[in-house]
């Protein structure tokens, strides 16, 4: 049997790791609150990214540093206070998901097979 006929993606590609990096339900979201509003305290994130939960925002927070996107900082005052920001990294991102935006607003050809 031939391997030209199995997707690239069959295997650990770059690709799919990117969209393990940004893809889910609220990755983007929370990293468009932090582009939009620089850094953010936690609850701040809490009542900006709509509908989503404390668990699923800690849970998020986690896998986005996890990947480079996001950096906590901590501030050792009193009481400690904890700020969420994009990474350069992250940022890079941004020329990419302004493409995907202006990509979803081209009219789309309606296919007449």
């Amino acid at each position: 049997m031939s391997d030209k006929h199995l997707c690239p993606c069959t295997e650990s590609c770059y690709l799919q790791q990117a969209m393990d990096s940004i893809g889910g339900k609220w990755k983007l979201p929370i990293l468009c609150s932090l582009t939009a509003n620089g850094a953010s305290r936690y609850n701040d994130l809490l009542r900006n990214v709509n509908g989503i939960s404390n668990t699923m925002l800690s849970k998020t927070l986690k896998e986005l540093e996890e990947s480079g996107l996001v950096r906590r900082a901590e501030y050792l005052e009193v009481p400690v206070r904890v700020e969420y920001e994009i990474t350069e990294r992250a940022k890079s991102l941004q020329p990419i998901l302004l493409q995907l935006i202006q990509w979803e607003m081209e009219p789309r050809e309606t296919d007449k097979h």
